[in-house]
């Protein structure tokens, strides 16, 4: 399945990414609270049964995340995980990429866009700069370069992650 970048806006992200990352703290130590007090007063104070009972809650803490994830007001937090994702996918497969885009290979040169639209995209949406090495800087002019010679727009809607297979893990 293709990915197609969406815009959000960063503020919201991360306002919404606080305030989920509480709740999930809080409520995985309250189930782990939970579940360890009802293992002790059942089977005896242990150190392994509070293990056990943070370990529960843990899960009990995954399990509501799992179902709660596909909620409109988490469409967010969907989008960065699925970015991540991929960039993550994209970056095993830099050298070979970098390698065929020089060659001139078009579809190289697509994901690479989209490598490095998806990393500054994902930036701005934590609030950081990228820390750019110029031969970060290098990459990207030369990225914007061939797509101008070959009258390529600047930007890619997305990309297929599919057509990384393609290419040799590097």
């Amino acid at each position: 399945m293709p990915f197609t970048f969406e815009h959000h806006d960063p503020e919201t992200y991360r306002r919404k990414a606080r305030f989920i990352s509480v709740v999930m703290a809080g409520q995985l130590i309250v189930f782990g609270m939970l579940f360890a007090q009802l293992l002790t007063a059942t089977f005896g104070s242990s150190l392994w049964l509070n293990a056990l009972g943070v370990f529960l809650g843990l899960l009990a803490t995954s399990l509501t995340f799992a179902v709660l994830r596909e909620r409109p007001w988490m469409r967010e937090m969907r989008y960065v995980w699925q970015l991540k994702h991929h960039l993550s996918r994209l970056s095993g497969y830099l050298a070979t990429l970098r390698r065929e885009m020089d060659q001139g290979n078009g579809v190289a040169l697509h994901l690479m866009t989209a490598y490095h639209q998806g990393m500054a995209q994902l930036a701005e949406l934590n609030g950081r700069t990228l820390d750019d090495d110029g031969e970060l800087l290098g990459e990207r002019a030369r990225i914007r370069r061939l797509r101008e010679e070959r009258g390529l727009p600047e930007r890619v809607e997305g990309f297929d992650p599919h057509d990384l297979a393609a290419f040799r893990r590097s």
